[in-house]
Parts: structure tokens; C-alpha cells; sequence
């Protein structure tokens, strides 16, 4: 393994006893201290560094109550998240349903404190997502359901930029980067989602604007990111077309945006190439989609990677070895463009990764789409984030 002493396997082995994501764990055994780290220097941060990059992943904190499985109160898990990474977002710890589940006037910060605590305390810079996911069906209900009153236009816009001068007043100074906005345009690109938000105000676009408006107002030196899933596989072709059309639209309006998040789940989900037998994707095209947004002047933040591996057969060793060269041959395309300044993985252990609820596969295996398996080995996926992070275009701030 590229950079990885005996220590470091003796170490990591250790910690696969740590039980399966569903199993029962006591939080004592969960809170056990792995008995070392990696070499300093070593992690794939200071290897991204060389080319001006960080590397990143979300963590999570967790619910009271619950074992700290992939969380920071995991020592285990958090000590491969601090050997590996420069920076850090919260998964889920600052979206609306999270942060304002009690309703219209209710802010719960405590756990995105103890992340923003955490981080700190460890040195790493720390992501804001999201202030808006302008998604009706991951918004609360009360939000879906909200009397917007006989202004209705002039409340939405309060209520919105209430919410964001709320947020970034908090963690000013903090969080120097946001997705401002997460996922507005529909998967099908035949337009951008409406929400209670949008119209109430008359538009998907005067709530996106406003949002990123008032992100600026309150932060004018920080990075202000549109984030969207849209991504390299056939089937994304109408998605990625209607994200040109927004970015298109938020440069003719003069909407303060800085960068496109591309989450990059990147996906083999059916039909495996006869040849590679990997996921189809379309280079050119997606090379195309690339050099169009960055000729509009936007940078590049993969912000969610991880490879849903769906299409692949069950044996482990087979499958991870595709998954490592789908992944490779993606970042060597990505890395060419030096707009590209940061690299975030959604979590790095398999079996706390999303996917394993919303993409598994049909055999019931686990999904091995992280840089870690789910007894904390370095997998092949690790070894190729390794090679090709302090490759490519440099980037230059």
C-alpha cells in the first residue's frame, strides 16, 4: 500500500472487529482509542497538497442515543478521517431538515457546534452544506406546508434570508465555502424544482438568486458553490445540459457565484462496458461540459465522491479492482483542469456510506464504493485516490 507502514496495517486491523453498519454496538467498544495513526505526511491531503489541492470528507456527529458508528465520537473512524484530511463537511448536520426540524422559528445548532468543535480542535477547515436544498422532498414539512400570509413573496424572501444571515453569522470567519444552493435542477433537465419556497416568490430563480445574493452580503471573500449531481454516465446528458443553463443564467443575471460542485457519485448501475467491463461513460461529453463551465468562469469543487458499484459482479476482489479503475479513470480527467481545488469523498468507510440504504445492490452485498472497507483496511480505491491526487494540472488559487 502506497505510504502505509506495518504500524499503520497492525493498527487498522485492529479495528476490524468494530460489528457491521445495522448490528448492535455498545458505546464503549465504539469509543475504544485505535492504538496509533499513520506516518504524518502521508494521508492523501498532503499528497493532493502537491498539486495545491485538499482533500476532504463529510463526517457526521450523530444522534443522542445512538452508537457513534461513522461519526466523529468514533475514535476509530475519526482517526482516519484526521490521517487522511485537510477539511471536513458536516453530511447532513446543517441541511434544513436537520438544523429546523422543530419548525419556522427553530434553530438547533448542537451538532453542527460540535463538528465545527471538533474540527477545530484537529486542525481541518470545515465545508458549509447546505443553506438551501431547493428539493421539496428533502425540506420539512413545515416548510412544504408553510403559510407564507398575504405577502407571500416578501415572507419567503424573509424567511430564506433569515435563515442564511443566521447560519453564516454564526460560523463567520469559520466557513469559508458553502453550497449555497444544492440540487435545484431536475434530474430529468426539464427545468429547476418548485418548492413552497419558489412559489411563494414566483420562481425557482428569484429564490436561488436570493440566496446567493445574500451569501454574498454576508460573506464577500467566501466561496460560494452551486452543488449538483450531474455527472459523466449517458443517462445524465439532459441533467448536465440544464446545470449550463442555470450557470448560463446566473452569469447573464449577475448571481455572485464562484464554483460548481460536482458531488461525483459516480455510477455503475447497468450495462457494463463489453470491453472494460465498467460502468459506461461518455469522456468527450462530459470533457465538453467541463470546458464549457470553466470557460464561464467557475471553478470546480468535487464535493460527494464515492462509486456506486450496483452493475458489478459480487466477488470482492473483482469488484474492487473495477471500482478503482472507474474512479482513476475519472479523476485523471477531472485533475487535467486546474479550476479543480478541492476533492471531498461522501465518507470514507463502506459500510456508513449512504449508499447502502439509497443504491444497494440487488445481491444484498455491501456496497465497497469507499476508499475504506468496513473492517478499516485501505482498499484499491485508496491506493488510486493515492496515485492520482498529486497528479494532473496544478491548481493555483
Amino acid at each position: 500500500m502506497n505510504g502505509f507502514t506495518p504500524t499503520r496495517r497492525q493498527t487498522l486491523a485492529a479495528l476490524a472487529a468494530l460489528p457491521l453498519a445495522g448490528h448492535a454496538m455498545p458505546v464503549a467498544a465504539a469509543n475504544a482509542v485505535p492504538a496509533g495513526l499513520p506516518a504524518p505526511g502521508l494521508g492523501l491531503n498532503a499528497l493532493a497538497g502537491r498539486k495545491g489541492r485538499r482533500f476532504g470528507s463529510a463526517v457526521a456527529y450523530g444522534r443522542p442515543g445512538l452508537p457513534p458508528r461513522g461519526t466523529i465520537q468514533n475514535p476509530a473512524y475519526a482517526a482516519i478521517v484526521k490521517a487522511e484530511c485537510g477539511l471536513v463537511v458536516p453530511e447532513n448536520e446543517l441541511k434544513w431538515q436537520w438544523l429546523r426540524r422543530g419548525g419556522p422559528k427553530s434553530f438547533d445548532f448542537a451538532a453542527m457546534d460540535a463538528i465545527v468543535a471538533w474540527a477545530k480542535a484537529n486542525d481541518l477547515a470545515i465545508r458549509g452544506h447546505t443553506l438551501l436544498w431547493h428539493r421539496a422532498k428533502w425540506s420539512p414539512e413545515w416548510l412544504n406546508n408553510y403559510d407564507f400570509g398575504a405577502a407571500p413573496a416578501t415572507e419567503a424572501a424573509r424567511l430564506l434570508t433569515e435563515h442564511i444571515r443566521t447560519i453564516t453569522d454564526r460560523y463567520r470567519g469559520t466557513i469559508l465555502s458553502y453550497d449555497v444552493v444544492n440540487e435545484t435542477v431536475l434530474p430529468d433537465g426539464t427545468g429547476l424544482e418548485q418548492t413552497s419556497l419558489s412559489r411563494a416568490m414566483g420562481s425557482a430563480e428569484a429564490v436561488v438568486d436570493l440566496a446567493f445574493h445574500t451569501a454574498r452580503g454576508q460573506l464577500p471573500d467566501a466561496e460560494l458553490c452551486y452543488n449538483d449531481y450531474m455527472s459523466w454516465e449517458p443517462d445524465h446528458r439532459a441533467h448536465c445540459r440544464a446545470v449550463l443553463g442555470l450557470l448560463e443564467g446566473f452569469r447573464k443575471r449577475g448571481v455572485p457565484v464562484d464554483t460548481l460542485g460536482v458531488q461525483s457519485h459516480i455510477e455503475m448501475l447497468t450495462g457494463l462496458d463489453p470491453a472494460s467491463r465498467l460502468g459506461p461513460y461518455c469522456e468527450n461529453e462530459w470533457r465538453q461540459f467541463l470546458d464549457e463551465v470553466v470557460a464561464m468562469g467557475y471553478k470546480l469543487k468535487i464535493t460527494e465522491f464515492d462509486v456506486k458499484d450496483k452493475a458489478l459482479p459480487g466477488n470482492v476482489a473483482l469488484r474492487d479492482a473495477k471500482v478503482a479503475e472507474f474512479a482513476r479513470r475519472y479523476f485523471d480527467l477531472m485533475l487535467e483542469y486546474e479550476q479543480v481545488n478541492d476533492v471531498l469523498a461522501w465518507g470514507l468507510i463502506d459500510k456508513y456510506n449512504w449508499l447502502q440504504g439509497f443504491a444497494p445492490r440487488d445481491d444484498k452485498r455491501e456496497v465497497r464504493g469507499c476508499p475504506y472497507g468496513s473492517d478499516f483496511h485501505p482498499k484499491p480505491l485508496r491506493e488510486t485516490l493515492a496515485a492520482v491526487l498529486p497528479t494532473g494540472a496544478a491548481h493555483t488559487a
